[in-house]
């Protein structure tokens, strides 16, 4: 009994695809994937951009899990802790828009979904320009000048330099910059709901928005739930220069308590 072996032929249709691939993945291998594994096998040697590197082992995550107060005591801490508050918060609330949103007129709501998204267009430098004007810390300053004139407060407060106040405006300007390619990618998941849908379930007996949310909306938006949720996250651990570029320098010791 003879066992048909079927060989694969290279079509047309299949080159032309791997053609077009190839490009993206050329520079996926160059940019990406080469750096990533280049500096884990780093990571594993003292290494000064000078001389050759040397194998020192564990050596380098041991001395920073053990030797580094500053990284145990508030760099993990407070990462997790902005991590945890602002991740879930902004995947909600892109969920939240995407679906208030999806309830409006076509134009009107092109014209929101770009006034939503465009934030997170916004190159870093230029965002914190224009926050670092509204949380200046003198009289000039947007938010104090306005606190000043309601008698709210005496003097101004330094809001860029001050630990009690750093981590609250990095939350409020990552939330306000957190609308991105998840945001967008919910928004046309509810767009692309089947409408029979929601008849059906009323004419079975739904009553209420939170039911349809709960029971049709979500169930039939798993894949671009998840999108969002996946871009949240790496979004939210890739948000500490925030500090740096709102205060204008790595917060040392007296800033301590928000260091990311």
């Amino acid at each position: 009994m003879t066992k048909n072996k079927k060989k694969f032929h290279w079509g047309k249709d299949e080159l032309m695809g791997n053609l077009f691939i190839l490009p993206y993945f050329l520079a996926f291998l160059a940019f990406i994937t080469i750096p990533v594994a280049m500096g884990m096998l780093l990571s594993f040697t003292s290494f000064n951009l000078l001389n050759t590197p040397t194998y020192v082992g564990l050596n380098n995550y041991i001395a920073l899990l053990t030797s580094d107060d500053i990284f145990m005591q508030y760099v993990i801490p407070n990462t997790i802790k902005f991590a945890f508050i602002v991740g879930p918060v902004g995947y909600m609330l892109g969920f939240f828009l995407a679906w208030l949103l999806a309830q409006l007129p076509s134009k009107i709501r092109t014209v929101l979904a770009l006034i939503i998204y465009s934030p997170s267009m916004t190159a870093g430098v230029a965002m914190a320009v224009m926050w670092r004007i509204i949380f200046s810390g003198d009289a000039n300053g947007y938010l104090n000048s306005i606190l000043l004139n309601f008698d709210l407060i005496q003097q101004p407060i330094q809001w860029l330099t001050n630990p009690e106040y750093l981590m609250t405006i990095m939350i409020v300007v990552t939330l306000w910059s957190s609308m991105g390619i998840g945001f967008l990618a919910m928004l046309a998941g509810v767009l692309n709901i089947d409408q029979t849908l929601y008849e059906a379930a009323y004419v079975d007996g739904m009553s209420n928005k939170f039911q349809e949310i709960f029971y049709i909306t979500i169930p039939s938006m798993k894949p671009q739930m998840l999108f969002g949720a996946v871009m949240s996250l790496v979004a939210t651990f890739n948000a500490g220069s925030i500090g740096v570029q709102l205060s204008g320098k790595i917060q040392r010791h007296s800033m301590q308590g928000n260091l990311l």
